[in-house]
């Protein structure tokens, strides 16, 4: 077979990096301006802060399928641990595809960050660039808070959200394990577990859950059964009836002439529907049954 018909393997940079990256200056010494390195695959070790544990096997082998023709067309992010060895910061994706297509040598970003720093780029970098589902968002958002100790305003910054929508994500991990499970498994949308996060109790939000399963109920109808449901466990004010302005004056007069004429403080209490008590005070046994005999006197 000629060398005309031979099968070439793309460079793992892809014909676009390449092109880019051929005639790149050098700085005094020989080292390269471009931070983008050509590493041995066998030399990168995994990411243990990588927020996505599951690969979809059908989308990995389409990713690896492109960059079999293509090349990897966005580098890996790494650090340095020592000499032929680095450490995945981002895009294990791009890394275990390279490996189904036995790339020997991929392109990648050199970073130089400590362990906090690592988890916080890899967090946001897997955010921003990787096709998570909103648990995975949600515990990845959780665990930049907690870990790199940074406030939902920072955090809202620098993964290009407003606070309001991460509030939303940080909310979803309130939900039972079930919703969650079927939310990351996209049986449900966001848009139904954020309906579901607004009912207070999580025998309702199962009971609810079970529906849209059942019957593959919208969003719009899971929002309008939330209304309902809300709307039935509101109590119902009832207005105090006006007591007569009449009435609460002849009380008070009441009052006044029994005081005087028992010798002891008498109250006396008016509620709804003009019901009400007279309260008379006594100091000790003796008093008590001077008012009895004043009571019962006929």
């Amino acid at each position: 077979m000629s060398a005309k018909n031979t099968p070439q393997r793309k460079n793992a940079l892809g014909r676009g990096l390449n092109a880019l990256l051929k005639d790149a200056p050098f700085l005094a010494g020989g080292a390269p301006t471009n931070p983008i390195q050509e590493i041995h695959i066998d030399q990168i070790e995994v990411n243990p802060f990588q927020p996505r544990k599951d690969f979809a096997p059908t989308a990995l082998q389409e990713l690896a399928d492109s960059i079999e023709l293509h090349g990897i067309i966005q580098p890996l992010t790494v650090r340095q641990l020592a000499p032929s060895r680095y450490q995945l910061i981002a895009g294990e994706r791009r890394l275990q595809a390279s490996k189904l297509v036995h790339l020997t040598h991929v392109p990648a970003y050199i970073r130089t960050a400590n362990d906090q720093q690592m988890l916080e780029i890899a967090l946001v970098e897997n955010i921003q660039r990787e096709n998570l589902n909103p648990i995975e968002i949600a515990l990845s958002y959780q665990q930049l808070l907690s870990e790199c100790n940074i406030k939902q305003e920072a955090l809202a910054a620098r993964v290009g959200k407003d606070r309001a929508t991460v509030n939303n994500y940080l909310r979803l991990l309130k939900l039972p394990p079930d919703i969650q499970i079927a939310l990351r498994d996209q049986k449900i949308s966001m848009g139904h577990a954020r309906a579901l996060i607004t009912v207070g109790s999580v025998n309702a939000q199962l009971a609810i859950f079970k529906e849209i399963l059942k019957k593959a109920l919208s969003v719009r109808s899971v929002e309008a059964m939330v209304r309902a449901l809300s709307q039935e466990n509101t109590p119902k004010q009832v207005a105090p009836e006006r007591i007569p302005t009449k009435f609460i004056s002849t009380t008070k007069s009441a009052s006044t002439q029994l005081t005087r004429q028992l010798a002891t403080p008498v109250k006396i209490h008016v509620g709804e529907k003009e019901r009400g008590e007279i309260k008379i005070t006594f100091a000790n046994e003796n008093e008590f049954k001077r008012l009895l005999n004043i009571l019962v006197e006929e």
